[in-house]
C-alpha cells in the first residue's frame, strides 16, 4: 500500500563551503529564522513564512562531513547550491519505511526517535528515484515545540508582518529529469507515495502528458497531486523533461550545471501576488520578464480585466494571469470562493537563486483555479529560456 502524504513539512537546501543563502532568504524574501543547530562543520537553519519552511544547510569548514552532522536529512555532498530533500509528515514512519524497502526503495536513515522538552518525533530518510533528491518521512504528532528536537529556538527574530509579503505554503515542486526519466518518476511517486495524476491543462492527454513546443523550448511536463488535500490546496509535483531537438533549453542547462536530475523550482503560494512582488522587488529580488506579446495577445487584456485585475499593472510587474475554462469539471475547485467564471491564477518566476542557473522560486496566487494555465506555462518557460540564452 502506498503512503498518503500531505504538504511538505520543509524543503532542505544544501550549500558548499563558503556559500551561504540563509541571510539572502531572510533579508530579501523575508523568511523568518525560527530554529538553528550547529556542529563544528555544519549549520542547519530553519526559516519560515507561515507553513512554508526552508531548512538551509551551510558548511562551516572545508573538511568532509559525517552522517552525525545532519538531522532530518542526509549529506548530498554538494559542489553547488541544491534543493535536495523534501520532508513529508506521515503517521507511521517505521511501517512506511518497511513498505518502501519492500518495493526496492533505498533507506538512507532508518526510523530514528528524537526528543526534547517539546515532546518526541520519529523520522527516516529514503532516496527518491530522481537525481540527488531524498525524502524525510516525519511523524511529529507527539511534538509541540516550535520546530524539531535538536534545534535551538531563535528568540526575538524580526517579524515580517506588515511588509506586504504574503506567502502561505509550498504550492508545487518542479523536478528536472533526464530524457525518459519523467515517466519513471511519475510511476515511482504514484506507486510508493500514493500521488495521483494531475493534468496541467484541460487539453492534456494523460497518455501523452503536456508537450510544450516552440523554438528553443521543447519539453514534456507531467504532474502529480498528493492524495490528501483538494486540487487547489494539496501539494503538486511537476516533472520536466527536455524534448528539444535543436540546441539546449533550460532543462538541458539545469542537467548540465547541476550535474544530475533534481529540483529546479519551488512554487510559493501567496494570497496577494501584487503586494508580494512589489515588496520583494523593494528588497532586491529580481524576476523573469515574460514576453511582451503575452499581454498584447488577442483577448488577454479583456481576460485580465474580467478577473478584476489591471492589465497595465500586471504587465509592469511581469505577473501572468490565466483563467479557468468555465464548466470544465477537470478543473473545478470545490472550495473556491469565486464563481467558476472568475476562477484564475497569477504567477511570476524569480531569477536563479544560486550562482548557477539551476534553482529558482515561483510566486503563485490561486483564485480558485487548481491547475496551470496553458498561456502561463508557455510564457513562464519562454521567459526562463530567453534569460538563459542571454547568459550564454
Amino acid at each position: 500500500m502506498a503512503a498518503s502524504l500531505s504538504r511538505p513539512c520543509f524543503i532542505s537546501l544544501h550549500l558548499p563551503y563558503r556559500q551561504g543563502w540563509a541571510q539572502h532568504l531572510a533579508n530579501t524574501f523575508r523568511f523568518q529564522p525560527v530554529a538553528v543547530r550547529e556542529t563544528p562543520r555544519v549549520r542547519q537553519l530553519a526559516l519560515r513564512q507561515e507553513s512554508a519552511i526552508f531548512l538551509v544547510n551551510e558548511r562551516l569548514a572545508p573538511a568532509s562531513t559525517s552522517s552525525h552532522d545532519f538531522l532530518y536529512d542526509i549529506d548530498p555532498q554538494p559542489t553547488l547550491g541544491t534543493a535536495s530533500n523534501v520532508c513529508f509528515e506521515v503517521d507511521d514512519v517505521p511501517g512506511l519505511c518497511k513498505r518502501l524497502q519492500s518495493q526496492g526503495c533505498s533507506l538512507l536513515v532508518p526510523p530514528t526517535e528524537l526528543s526534547d522538552d517539546g515532546g518526541s518525533v520519529t523520522y527516516g530518510v529514503v532516496s527518491s528515484v530522481v537525481g540527488n533528491i531524498s525524502h524525510t518521512l516525519l511523524d511529529r504528532s507527539c511534538y509541540r515545540g516550535p520546530f524539531l528536537p535538536g534545534f535551538q529556538t531563535i528568540q526575538g527574530a524580526p517579524s515580517a508582518t506588515g511588509d506586504g509579503i504574503k506567502i502561505t505554503h509550498f504550492d508545487h515542486i518542479t523536478y528536472v529529469c533526464p530524457r525518459g526519466g519523467a515517466r519513471v518518476a511519475l510511476d515511482w511517486y504514484q506507486r510508493c507515495f500514493g500521488f495521483h495524476r494531475f493534468l496541467l491543462n484541460p487539453q492534456e492527454r494523460p497518455a501523452e502528458g503536456y508537450v510544450l513546443g516552440g523554438q528553443g523550448v521543447g519539453m514534456l511536463l507531467l504532474a502529480l497531486q498528493s492524495a490528501q488535500g483538494t486540487p487547489a490546496h494539496g501539494c503538486k509535483l511537476v516533472f520536466a523533461e527536455s524534448l528539444s531537438q535543436n540546441g539546449t533549453n533550460q532543462v538541458d542547462t539545469f542537467l548540465k550545471q547541476h550535474g544530475r536530475a533534481g529540483i529546479q523550482h519551488v512554487g510559493l503560494c501567496t494570497t496577494d501576488i501584487v503586494s508580494t512582488t512589489r515588496a520583494l522587488q523593494r528588497q532586491g529580488a529580481r524576476f523573469f520578464t515574460p514576453p511582451t506579446t503575452y499581454y498584447s495577445q488577442r483577448g488577454k487584456a479583456e481576460e485580465i480585466r474580467g478577473a478584476g485585475q489591471d492589465p497595465q499593472m500586471l504587465a509592469e510587474l511581469g505577473i501572468l494571469l490565466d483563467t479557468t475554462v468555465p464548466g470544465d469539471k477537470a478543473w473545478s475547485s470545490t472550495d473556491a470562493t469565486e464563481s467558476p467564471s472568475q476562477e484564475y491564477l497569477m504567477q511570476i518566476f524569480t531569477h536563479p537563486i544560486f550562482s548557477e542557473e539551476t534553482f529558482f522560486l515561483e510566486l503563485i496566487d490561486r483564485r480558485g483555479a487548481p491547475g496551470f494555465g496553458e498561456g502561463n506555462i508557455r510564457a513562464l518557460w519562454k521567459a526562463v529560456q530567453v534569460y538563459m540564452d542571454q547568459q550564454q
